[in-house]
């Protein structure tokens, strides 16, 4: 079998599993693939489905965004912000309650410099986390969310 043009994927997904320290079986069974067709995607033999990249990244805890741009499915364009977003994500040192508050600040600069918003960090308001400007433009935690 050739290799597929699925860019970096393959070893995206590898990295990415291995920092979650899973096995490949173990990866395979919570995302409900088998696990020869994990080892295929991984080694950039197949290219997988919508459905499947958002099977692997829910196992993973990543962004399922973050995986369709890297196989081809999302344009390019949304990386930078994306990989941005999944990065703060993974951040092992953080909590999910400081990744939020960080999610909803690169948000603000994003929106202060006329990027707009893709709504991937408003789930922050639902985790009982607000923000506020204070001076110099810089957000401060809130705790009457």
């Amino acid at each position: 079998m050739t290799s597929l043009n699925v860019g970096n994927l393959g070893e995206y997904l590898r990295e990415q599993r291995r920092h979650a320290r899973l096995s490949l079986r173990q990866l395979a069974d919570a995302a409900g693939v088998s696990n020869p067709y994990l080892s295929q995607i991984e080694r950039g033999l197949r290219k997988p489905s919508a459905e499947v990249l958002q099977q692997v990244a829910k196992a993973l805890r990543i962004s399922a965004e973050t995986l369709y741009v890297r196989a081809g499915i999302l344009e390019d364009k949304a990386r930078d912000d994306l990989e941005t977003r999944a990065v703060i994500l993974a951040y092992p040192s953080l909590t999910e309650r400081q990744k939020q508050v960080l999610l909803q600040i690169y948000e603000a600069f994003r929106k202060e410099n006329g990027l707009g918003s893709t709504g991937a960090a408003g789930d922050a308001a639902g985790n009982g986390v607000a923000t506020e400007h204070v001076a110099g433009g810089v957000m401060a935690e809130r705790d009457d969310a």
